[in-house]
């Protein structure tokens, strides 16, 4: 008897663990998307494994992935990829906004991260009636924010389909699908005439470009003249030396496991903008004090690691999540160590922000163009 009632306590206890991390286990920031819910885009459940290992293939030298024309021309394809891998673990675990924020006294993860967004909305003067381009949207995290805060339209752009409708979805859902309009395309060469945006933003996104010169080209091109644009570039930064080996491991490192081509040094950004015919307003780190550290919430405990790590071993082995799943899983935690020790010494930034305007005077060379 006492052996069966022994036998009942431990199920009913592992069937609660098991509800528990995987059904209750909600996104951190929305519950929008929960541990039985993964997938890998629009990858199919038998190709997981290959488009994995296909992309860490390709990354595995990043300051090779854009060396010539041919491998620079993949890069967009290998981006795609690696959303369709990586989308719905950053929604389970991360929230609806792809990217970091400095850290607030007293204030949650969710709530520093609305203010790192409306800060755009800011340095823009974003009001009702403006159209913003988001270049990079994911899925949207940012945008209804923006648009929520500051009343414009927002139309965003991304490379991955799958984001496009996971975004689509949000948009309805927070009732805001009216105000953001979402468009699947590459930021490279964008769908949109000359001059039909009053201001642009991009977070942490052109970092995948394997020219800054050719996104920024094109939100020059989209913009209408005396239009704002700003950005947060990843960016190494001048404490980064090219012949420490520890440096360069870390550098490889946030490389590899984010889909960069080679991240580009803070002091490009400025003259690369200039170069394509922005006038730069402002240029900051938003990443140095007084603001607190941004990769704070990169510091996963060790537990926290093992039981997210658990639940994806253990729904791959129930093939509720296709197999590669683990895998993915496994890069983006080891992706975390290398970006939190590239905050910790100094050397990587997330947040290097530029303001850039499109002069006025462009106004003239747009005519002369049609």
């Amino acid at each position: 008897m006492e052996a069966a009632t022994m036998a009942w306590t431990a199920a009913v206890v592992g069937v609660g663990l098991v509800y528990w991390f995987v059904w209750v286990m909600g996104a951190a920031e929305v519950k929008g998307k929960r541990a039985v819910d993964l997938k890998m885009g629009s990858i199919t459940r038998d190709k997981v494994q290959d488009k994995y290992t296909q992309y860490w293939s390709f990354f595995r030298r990043p300051k090779e992935t854009a060396t010539t024309a041919a491998s620079a021309e993949k890069v967009p394809d290998f981006v795609d990829t690696f959303y369709n891998l990586v989308t719905d673990i950053y929604e389970w675990g991360w929230g609806q906004s792809f990217h970091f924020s400095p850290s607030l006294p007293g204030r949650s993860h969710r709530e520093a991260t609305r203010v790192h967004e409306e800060r755009v909305v800011d340095l823009l003067g974003a009001k009702p009636g403006h159209r913003l381009l988001d270049v990079g949207c994911g899925v949207g995290g940012p945008m209804r924010a923006i648009a929520a805060h500051s009343g414009s339209n927002v139309v965003g752009i991304t490379i991955n389909d799958y984001q496009v409708n996971r975004a689509r979805a949000h948009n309805r859902k927070a009732g805001l699908d009216s105000r953001c309009e979402v468009v699947c395309g590459n930021f490279l060469s964008m769908p949109f005439p000359d001059a039909s945006f009053d201001g642009a933003y991009s977070i942490e996104a052109t970092c995948h470009a394997p020219r800054l010169q050719d996104v920024y080209g094109e939100v020059f091109r989209v913009l209408k003249p005396g239009g704002l644009y700003v950005s947060y570039e990843w960016v190494t930064t001048s404490l980064y030396r090219a012949e420490d080996p520890d440096h360069v491991d870390c550098i490889q490192g946030i490389e590899r496991g984010d889909a960069l081509p080679g991240l580009r040094r803070q002091d490009e950004i400025a003259s690369i903008a200039k170069e394509v015919g922005f006038e730069v307003l402002k240029e900051q780190d938003l990443a140095l004090p007084p603001a607190l550290p941004w990769w704070t919430r990169l510091k996963m405990g060790r537990i926290a690691y093992w039981r997210n790590s658990l639940v994806v071993r253990v729904l791959t082995m129930l093939r509720i999540a296709p197999k590669g799943v683990s895998e993915v899983h496994e890069m983006l935690f080891e992706t975390a160590q290398h970006l939190t020790k590239g905050g910790e010494t100094g050397i990587f930034t997330p947040m290097h922000m530029v303001l850039l305007r499109k002069p006025a005077a462009s106004a003239t060379a747009t005519e002369e163009a049609k």
